[in-house]
């Protein structure tokens, strides 16, 4: 099965500040704002949601191909990629820009400030639909470059190809006629519950009538699991017990992973979903979105335990 995963590609700054921002901003002066923060140091991490969904994916013993830009500072992200078996085949590479990155900055007290230059992600990525089988392709649109983001359903059901609608962050950037032409026959919707909330309020659409556009919605819900909604039934997926939450960053990439792993040896939604709270357990426990690992022996001793 071709499993494609449409996203961004990202380089994760993160810093911590030994101090309390509060303590270094004075409020009758923001207005004139000029601060600076002297950090510990900077932790580089790979992420973005294409590179985390398929490293996901490849853990579950899945042969993902990547579609998204990066840029011309890709050799690090590439070689990390080649080491864990990911192929970088469909991964567009733009000259001028530097890759999409975050730059987190976290306080004593877990405040964050966090810049975010879009980068290579600015570009459209590149994906030949007339090669694909439609009978032996999936595609995940997950959050990264917004033209793909519209036009990548446009073209899966032109071809008759499954698709897994993930809007996620860039919801605010959508209007309510593209957003509801992307969830009408998409597979799955998959969001969380704040983002269901706000696509019911763009499009004016109440849940049941969104079911009758799709398949399955299902709603992440942090430490509570997750909600598989179909037209039939409504099934709670509790969220695994782990030993140690470490970072639940990226934990909801990892559930796609787990997920889509399973609709492709053909799981009912129920044991996707499962699978997928499962792949999102051992991503919490490490601190970063692709610093986690398990065995299939392991992955089974928590599914079938």
């Amino acid at each position: 099965m071709n499993i494609i995963v449409s996203g961004s590609m990202a380089y994760d700054r993160i810093m911590d500040f030994p101090g309390h921002f509060s303590d270094h901003i004075l409020p009758d002066k923001i207005h004139v704002l000029n601060v600076c923060f002297q950090v510990n140091g900077m932790k580089e991490k790979y992420g973005g949601t294409a590179g985390n969904i398929a490293y996901a994916l490849k853990l579950m013993g899945e042969n993902p191909l990547i579609c998204a830009t990066i840029g011309h500072d890709y050799q690090k992200y590439f070689k990390w990629l080649t080491k864990n078996g990911i192929s970088t085949e469909g991964i567009k590479i733009i000259a001028d820009e530097f890759t999409a990155g975050a730059y987190i900055t976290t306080d004593r007290a877990d405040n964050q400030i966090t810049g975010f230059n879009p980068g290579a992600m600015k570009y459209q990525s590149t994906l030949d639909f007339d090669k694909l089988d439609p009978k032996k392709t999936i595609v995940i649109v997950s959050p990264g470059n917004f033209e793909d983001m519209v036009n990548y359903p446009r073209s899966c059901k032109a071809k008759g190809i499954d698709y897994i609608l993930d809007p996620g962050q860039s919801l605010p950037l959508w209007d309510k006629k593209d957003l509801i032409q992307s969830i009408e026959g998409c597979r799955i919707l998959i969001v969380n519950d704040y983002e269901l909330s706000l696509i019911i309020s763009k499009t004016g659409l109440d849940k049941k009538t969104l079911l009758g556009m799709t398949e399955t919605i299902i709603t992440t819900l942090g430490e509570l699991g997750s909600q598989v909604s179909t037209r039939e039934r409504e099934i709670a997926i509790p969220a695994f017990k782990v030993k140690k939450v470490v970072d639940p960053t990226g934990a909801g990439d990892s559930y796609r992973g787990g997920l889509i792993s399973g609709l492709v040896h053909g799981k009912d939604i129920e044991q996707c979903a499962r699978m997928g709270s499962i792949c999102a357990s051992f991503a919490v426990e490490s601190y970063g979105t692709q610093e986690y690992s398990f065995t299939a022996e392991e992955f089974n001793e928590r599914l079938n335990g």
